[in-house]
């Protein structure tokens, strides 16, 4: 008697489902804008059929929002760590010039994602709904309230200043590194220089011996 073997049901899995899609979602958002997320697309490039995509995504706004949030969660634990702790950090937790060169790196590392996320939020009405716009202005907005910070500061302007620098320069990066060590020593250069604006604008620098000393250590060694 021949035994025929009964094929094994392919497991469902909705989370990596999911998550496929909105990879896909953030390839094309990186590529041509919010405005070229199409559902079906998406489910293209994802390599699941319309039907499995919308059952996750109800409509295309819901598919580009969800996208906008996937972007934010992945740069808000590359740059602050676990979201379960937004907001619960204080500043002796905080190393900043370490959190500004994990930020531009992501920026150098997902330069055109990162810019098309900055525009959608900047667009937005309410940019406080994103995660990581909220905790990075928020970061900003606990440091004026101490006496570390100068006086008189605009948390909103300068969140915007710092964010706009930080994923524009990768647009320089790369057309003047032609290989990954010049675009870390640019993203270096760039992460220095924010310190340094800072350190003698929006901080009172003689609170940050330490950071006044390595700012010092790295004009001399370029490649800190």
């Amino acid at each position: 008697m021949t035994m025929t073997a009964t094929p094994k049901k392919r497991t469902r899995d909705p989370v990596a489902t999911r998550e496929g899609i909105l990879e896909a979602s953030s390839i094309l958002l990186a590529q041509k804008g919010a405005d070229a997320i199409a559902v079906s697309a998406v489910a293209h490039l994802a390599g699941v059929n319309r039907g499995t995509a919308y059952q996750h995504f109800a409509d295309r706004e819901m598919l580009v929002q969800s996208t906008l949030e996937w972007v934010s969660e992945r740069m808000f634990r590359a740059v602050f760590g676990d979201p379960e702790r937004a907001g619960a950090r204080s500043l002796d937790d905080v190393d900043v010039p370490a959190m500004m060169t994990r930020l531009v790196d992501f920026a150098m590392d997902n330069a055109d994602l990162g810019r098309i996320w900055l525009q959608q939020i900047l667009a937005s009405p309410e940019p406080t709904s994103d995660p990581f716009w909220r905790e990075f202005e928020s970061s900003i907005k606990r440091f004026a309230e101490t006496d570390l910070a100068a006086e008189g500061l605009d948390t909103e302007a300068l969140a915007v200043l710092m964010l706009s620098g930080v994923f524009m320069w990768p647009v320089w990066a790369r057309a003047h590194a032609k290989t990954d060590e010049e675009r870390r020593n640019l993203a270096r250069r760039f992460s220095r220089e924010v310190m340094r604006l800072s350190m003698f604008g929006s901080m009172a620098s003689d609170k940050f011996p330490q950071i006044a000393e390595r700012l010092r250590a790295s004009q001399q060694d370029p490649a800190r």
